[in-house]
C-alpha cells in the first residue's frame, strides 16, 4: 500500500484538528497574509490567490467551496482555512483532476472521516494519473534533448546568439 506524501492544507489539517504528521511532508506555504487576520474580502482574495472574482464566485456556486461567511452587509468573508482549502483547489486543478471529482472530493471532506478511504481512492486514482504525465513528459523532454544535441553538434547558430545591426 503506498501513502501519499501531501503538502497542501486539508480540512483535517486545520489548527481545530490534530495535526497528522504521516500525511503531511512538509508545513503548508504561507500566504502573504496579514499577521493575525482572518477575514478578507474577495478582491483581498483575488490578489492573494491570482483567481479571479468570477472564479470565486462560481467555486461557492457549485460547491467546490463550502459556504463563505458573511459581513453584516453581505459581503463575502474569506477565513485563513479558505483560502488554504483554495490553495489545496489550484493543486488539484494543476494535475488535470477534472472539475466534477473536485467537487465530489469537497463534498466528501465536508461528510467527515467516515469518508477517508473514498478520499484515498479519489486521490491515489489522480496520483497515478499524475505519474503517467510525468512519465510522458520525461519521455518528451528527452526527444527534445536528443533534437537539440544534433542540432547543436551541426553547428546551427542559436536564435539567442543572433546580434541586432543598428
Amino acid at each position: 500500500m503506498t501513502v501519499m506524501q501531501d503538502t497542501a492544507v486539508t480540512a483535517e489539517d486545520t489548527p481545530q484538528a490534530p495535526t497528522r504528521p504521516e500525511i503531511c511532508s512538509a508545513p503548508p506555504r504561507r500566504h502573504p497574509r496579514p499577521d493575525g487576520q482572518d477575514r478578507y474580502t474577495i478582491s483581498e482574495v483575488v490578489a492573494f490567490t491570482g483567481l479571479t472574482a468570477h472564479t470565486l464566485r462560481w467555486y461557492e456556486r457549485i460547491g467546490l467551496m463550502a459556504h463563505v461567511g458573511r459581513s453584516h452587509t453581505g459581503q463575502r468573508r474569506y477565513t485563513n482555512r479558505d483560502l488554504d482549502w483554495l490553495d489545496l483547489v489550484g493543486k488539484l486543478r494543476r494535475t488535470g483532476m477534472p472539475v466534477a471529482d473536485m467537487v465530489r472530493y469537497a463534498e466528501l471532506v465536508r461528510a467527515g472521516e467516515s469518508t477517508y478511504g473514498e478520499r484515498y481512492e479519489l486521490l491515489e486514482a489522480t496520483r497515478r494519473d499524475v505519474v503517467a504525465r510525468i512519465a510522458e513528459l520525461r519521455e518528451t523532454l528527452a526527444v527534445l534533448d536528443r533534437k537539440i544535441g544534433f542540432y547543436a553538434e551541426a553547428g546551427c547558430p542559436r536564435t539567442t546568439e543572433r546580434t541586432t545591426t543598428r
